[in-house]
């Protein structure tokens, strides 16, 4: 089969199913393969995969019947040999994004890459030249960009029926246990070895913010830290480990993994995604085989992690808009919250609903963004589902205006993460470059 490129055929669609290689198939990647899956084989298949641990490759390579010599364990394989697939799926560990893009546009493949882009600032950059020089497409997984939910609030500012938008105010609320699991516990717990948080958490918000404005960021200032996940925070009497704390402590630390993860043994239990990232499976012996020696059965105080635990971030945009966007731990693990000040109205939403309030008429109408198909109840609020379908009709219908979430926006956007992070550290109102500049 000869393999094409979204630029190959614009305005063209093709005339058989997209293909597509996964490469990193853990929660994110194996996601996205089930996506393409529900589209069905008449639109994409999965024909490669890529994936260092067998319990996560075997079962993906099972489901699509992929050959054993397509079948590999390190992106650098599947690159280095003649192109599989019209398209890559990056959903690598962050600090891999920039060898696999990189080695994967230059042999050939469309990307569609997982956020962040990069770790760095020079990454980013570096995988938006790479692209560029091969001539391919690559979207990158802002799923916000692909809800319902951002669709028709867009939609409701830009036909400026609130007028000009004058200011911004987003919360995203990680919730504790999350926090605790992903950014204490987990793969991003460390700068050094991922990223610092804002990044590797945020970056979607950061870019959703502009998104909505419509605006390029001018102006970032920021503060924030590590606040609570250090040593001289931990209880008295606290154990290394939760399976070894004194019954009191442990019963009294709403951050015991002990209980988090035994309760993610339950079935219906809000917890079995955490327990089953943590472990690998749903067993009692897996977990308490990582509770006992795994870094996710370490106490939160005395973990290796050095991310910021809160932030606030300040942007202002080109023409004179500002947001104030709030990153924190200490939430239930609940829907972003945001309010929109425009000149003549306000409106109010939560990832799902949102109320418009009319200045003139003093009226507030509501809409329910998942009324019509229910999607928005689905992953990040449809928003998985709706970026795996607008990256697959793109290339298969030759239409890249579908992909709201192309590498340039998505870079552009990281350089007023990055920025944010430079003020919080020193101190300083950063300037971004304008178009102009």
């Amino acid at each position: 089969m000869d393999h094409v490129n979204l630029t190959d055929h614009l305005g063209a669609p093709l005339d058989r199913p997209l293909t597509l290689a996964i490469v990193g198939a853990g929660a994110r990647g194996s996601n996205y393969a089930r996506l393409a899956a529900e589209l069905g084989p008449d639109r994409v298949r999965v024909v490669a995969v890529a994936e260092p641990d067998p319990r996560r490759r075997e079962p993906l390579r099972a489901q699509w019947r992929i050959p054993d010599e397509r079948a590999f364990t390190d992106w650098s394989e599947l690159a280095a040999r003649p192109r599989m697939a019209d398209a890559a799926v990056v959903a690598t560990l962050d600090p891999d994004h920039l060898g696999a893009a990189t080695a994967l546009a230059g042999a050939g493949y469309d990307l569609l890459l997982e956020k962040p882009v990069a770790t760095d600032e020079a990454d980013c950059e570096a995988i938006g030249r790479a692209v560029e020089r091969a001539g391919v497409t690559a979207a990158v997984c802002h799923v916000l960009r692909y809800t319902p939910y951002t669709t028709a609030l867009k939609r409701l500012v830009d036909s400026g029926a609130i007028g000009e938008v004058v200011s911004v105010e987003h919360l995203e609320p990680i919730g504790f246990d999350h926090f605790a699991h992903s950014y204490v516990r987990g793969n991003w717990r460390n700068e050094a070895t991922s990223g610092f948080s804002l990044l590797t958490k945020s970056c979607h918000d950061v870019d959703w913010l502009t998104y909505l404005v419509g605006r390029p960021a001018v102006k970032v200032s920021s503060f924030g830290g590590l606040h609570h996940f250090r040593p001289e925070r931990r209880p008295a009497g606290a154990a290394d480990r939760c399976v070894h704390c004194p019954g009191e402590v442990e019963a009294a630390c709403p951050y015991s993994a002990a209980r988090m993860y035994r309760d993610g043994l339950r079935e219906g239990s809000g917890y079995g995604f955490f327990t089953r990232v943590m472990a690998g499976e749903l067993t009692s012996e897996a977990v308490e085989r990582e509770l006992h020696h795994g870094d996710y059965g370490r106490c939160v105080y005395t973990s290796d992690n050095d991310v910021a635990d809160h932030q606030v971030v300040g942007i202002e945009f080109e023409g004179g808009a500002t947001a104030s966007f709030t990153m924190t731990a200490f939430t239930p693990l609940e829907d972003r919250r945001t309010k929109v000040f425009g000149t003549r109205g306000q409106v109010t939403g939560d990832g799902r609903h949102f109320h418009v309030f009319d200045f003139l008429t003093g009226r507030t109408t509501s809409t329910d963004t998942w009324a019509r198909d229910g999607s928005g109840a689905l992953g990040h609020g449809g928003g998985d589902a709706g970026l795996m379908t607008a990256f697959v009709n793109a290339l298969c219908q030759g239409r890249p205006e579908l992909i709201r979430s192309g590498i340039a926006e998505s870079i552009a956007t990281h350089r007023t993460v990055f920025a944010a992070e430079a003020s919080r550290l020193n101190g300083t109102v950063v300037h971004l470059p304008t178009r102009e500049g």
